[in-house]
């Protein structure tokens, strides 16, 4: 076995693993009566809402592929559509199984079926990636001003607590204290990353922030910028309203509005990424979220696994009817060029 299936392999049972600890940590507290009231929950929830919630998430990965496509334009390119979204598709597929193997494999995949070269591609998913954490750390602010009235007095709090001396009074040296440490972290971090830049962990953080940095600087060569930026908030628009829609699923959530989908949201976003699919991560962290607005355990944690089921069957059916439908549908497409060409010389 080859080092990188090594790796590769290590990866998949880490991420699988911390996955299915968190299923039996948030199981393991569950009493008799508590699991009557979520199964019951999870019987009589409205599964037809289900189709509006997979038609939202279906048309954002179309507007990913979309957007990819304007990525790919400054490089020449030119891909079909289709061919893009069942790429996307296919690629989230793979992730299911191994974290960021779907993004080799979509490139891989739609240089097969076009003319592309993948190794060109890799940038305009550098690119991708840089946007959706700028869109992420948004969502998280967003959810924080939804909620000033509980977080920000937190903060408020906090930084009073943190900024002022023993006698309630504004201290001078407090806050120069603070401030020379949060300058003396970035001046070490930065002498580091510079000084030990040999060391192939700290080569790899540097690639990090340099691809992040010119991931978001190669959006001044798009040509259709303006269409670029639509199409990132109308993708996010649509993981919003897919929770927003989601929570009339169940009588006990559909009171929740759009703090509580903003929080899901930008939370929920971390947990997809954080395990296997999100498997665990994500509804540990919708049942905290519920249960932070005052929702039983049962009925946080039944919603959680009925909001995770939904996304992941997109992904399962939608990238495996692609993976069928990729190659079949390529091949026709060739045969009927090939029969236009000889009819045509």
């Amino acid at each position: 076995m080859t080092k990188k299936r090594i790796i590769l392999t290590v990866q998949f049972l880490f991420f699988l693993g911390l996955g299915v600890f968190l299923v039996w940590w948030m199981a393991r507290g569950i009493s008799e009566a508590q699991w009557k009231d979520i199964k019951l929950s999870m019987k009589q929830a409205n599964y037809w809402l289900f189709l509006p919630v997979f038609a939202m998430l279906l048309l954002s990965h179309y507007v990913r592929a979309l957007r990819w496509k304007i990525l790919m334009e400054p490089l020449g390119y030119n891909p079909g559509t289709f061919n893009v979204f069942n790429a996307v598709m296919i690629g989230y597929l793979a992730n299911l199984a191994f974290p960021r193997l779907g993004e080799v494999l979509k490139c891989t995949l739609l240089a097969r079926y076009e003319k592309v070269a993948p190794d060109k591609l890799v940038g305009t998913i550098v690119a991708e990636r840089a946007i959706d954490l700028v869109c992420l750390i948004t969502a998280f602010v967003i959810t924080i001003l939804l909620q000033i009235d509980t977080v920000g007095n937190y903060a408020v709090s906090l930084l009073q607590k943190t900024f002022k001396g023993s006698g309630n009074e504004f201290s001078l040296l407090r806050t120069g204290m603070i401030l020379g440490i949060i300058f003396s972290f970035l001046f070490i971090s930065y002498w580091l990353l510079k000084r030990f830049s040999h060391i192939r962990i700290i080569e790899r953080i540097k690639n990090v922030i340099k691809g992040i940095w010119h991931g978001l600087n190669s959006v001044r060569y798009i040509k259709q910028r303006r269409l670029f930026i639509i199409h990132t908030i109308l993708i996010w628009c649509l993981y919003f309203f897919s929770s927003r829609v989601g929570f009339y699923a169940m009588e006990e959530v559909s009171h929740l509005g759009t703090r509580e989908a903003f929080s899901i949201l930008s939370f929920g976003s971390v947990g997809m990424i954080a395990t296997q699919g999100g498997i665990g991560a994500y509804q540990f962290i919708v049942l905290e979220i519920l249960m932070m607005y005052g929702l039983s355990y049962p009925t946080s944690y039944a919603f959680g696994w009925i909001l995770w089921i939904a996304q992941t069957l997109v992904i399962l059916l939608g990238g495996l009817i692609c993976f069928i439908l990729l190659p079949v549908i390529n091949r026709k497409r060739n045969e009927s060029n090939a029969t236009y060409t000889a009819e045509n010389s």
